[in-house]
């Protein structure tokens, strides 16, 4: 990966992660309002939020090992692009609210084999002075697909809010449009991911920084102990590190799904809706294209604190920004700072967790990380629906945002308990962590 020619298989993983993330992030914000034209309430769509991970909740360990055994995951990574394409059709066929939360939970199975397969494949190819570089593009791209996604999502909706839309006959084409364009997008995927070579013969066992660039690690012999789950959680940090996962996944989960909700109460298009999200995964890009020169300046500890407790206050101001204050400039720089916070979290708690243990266990412990994701993806998302129901949407997003708080001030504590006055130690810079 030090030569320029060996970093091919990165740039071709993430162009696969910009093509099914801008397909996944256009889906998800027309699903919401797909539900509405359906006659879902704010409670049905957490439950419909929540349905993209039940599968994936049950399934993301299997996964996590079945990576371990494979010589080479290009494969992997195209089936889950063809998965989210196929949800993306079952969504636009989709003509009940039972039906869209089956296509959700295809569309969250799809995702995941896509994530976990990329991420282990990032953990085996990647030296370890250039995981946070190789984690940072391919979670920017994920965030690029989280910008271009709404943004396509609003233009092909409109100016109009869904009630004024109604009266002129709804916006039931449009809505199928953006449907069946995500589900292309995601299939443009699967030829993409077979551009990438196969990776060369290597050694087995566990890889070593000294490996050669580009190759594959596959599955060997190894005197580690076999990755299992009370395992994993028993090493320092982990539980820490995947809290803060679960919470930042959590909260781009609800906003995505909440913030048309809130939009419509608040008589704000889908445009500007799409704008606002697309805003934020904009932010997310940023933080991430520079997350190398942060890491060098700062904790990866420090900054997962910051990305935690940053990002709430930011993005909890939203909904009030757009109503009752309207003004959805302060709508727009408060989604921009909250964006770029969420997203130095992720790819840190990857490599966090990634470097906390042994090489053989990077696939079955980013499995746990993700299964963590999954099962807030279930419980958040159905919790703010139902805290959204008194509230208004808003509550929801006021919700994830509690969330996030609160997975800082554990981190926090956990650090000061301790007494290394940062979770999981590191006092600066990279080496610390």
């Amino acid at each position: 990966m030090a030569k320029r020619g060996s970093l091919t298989w990165l740039w071709v993983m993430v162009a696969a992660a910009v093509l099914t993330q801008t397909a996944l992030n256009l889906l998800r914000p027309v699903t919401s309002y797909k539900l509405l034209t359906l006659g879902a309430d704010e409670t049905a769509v957490g439950l419909a939020t929540a349905a993209y991970a039940i599968v994936p909740l049950v399934s993301a360990m299997w996964l996590g090992r079945v990576t371990g055994r494979l010589g080479s995951l290009r494969g992997m990574i195209a089936l889950g692009a063809a998965v989210m394409a196929a949800a993306g059709a079952a969504l636009a066929w989709s003509d009940s609210v039972l039906l869209v939360m089956v296509a959700s939970a295809l569309l969250g199975m799809g995702h995941l084999v896509f994530t976990i397969a990329g991420q282990a494949a990032i953990g085996r190819r990647a030296p370890a002075e250039l995981m946070d570089a190789a984690f940072g593009w391919f979670t920017a791209a994920f965030s690029v697909g989280q910008m271009a996604g709404p943004l396509l999502s609003g233009l092909i909706l409109g100016s109009v809010p869904l009630a004024a839309a109604a009266a002129g006959g709804g916006l039931d084409a449009e809505i199928g449009w953006a449907l069946w364009l995500g589900a292309g997008v995601a299939l443009l995927a699967v030829p993409v991911m077979y551009a990438l070579r196969p990776p060369a013969p290597h050694r087995t066992g566990p890889t070593a920084a000294g490996a050669s660039p580009g190759a594959e690690a596959g599955p060997g012999p190894s005197s580690v102990a076999r990755a299992t789950v009370p395992r994993i959680l028993r090493v320092p940090g982990i539980p820490s590190h995947m809290l803060a996962a679960l919470a930042l996944l959590a909260v781009i989960d609800i906003l995505t799904a909440f913030l048309p909700l809130v939009g419509e109460a608040a008589g704000v298009p889908p445009l500007w809706v799409g704008i606002l999200l697309a805003v934020r995964g904009g932010g997310s890009v940023l933080s991430r294209v520079f997350l190398p020169w942060f890491s060098a300046r700062w904790s990866r500890n420090a900054l997962v604190l910051a990305a935690l407790w940053i990002s709430a206050a930011t993005i909890a101001l939203v909904p009030l920004a757009l109503e009752p204050l309207d003004a959805l400039w302060l709508a727009v720089a408060l989604m921009a700072v909250g964006g770029a916070f969420l997203g130095l979290g992720q790819p840190l708690t990857m490599t966090l967790i990634s470097q906390a243990v042994p090489d053989s266990w990077r696939g079955a412990a980013l499995g746990l990380r993700l299964v963590g994701n999954r099962l807030g993806q279930v419980l958040l998302p159905a919790a703010a629906g139902l805290v959204a129901a008194p509230l208004g949407p808003a509550g929801g997003v006021w919700f994830a945002c509690a969330v996030l708080a609160a997975s800082g001030t554990e981190r926090l504590l956990g650090g000061r308990a301790r007494g290394t006055g940062t979770p999981s130690g590191g006092a600066g810079g990279n080496g610390g962590d």
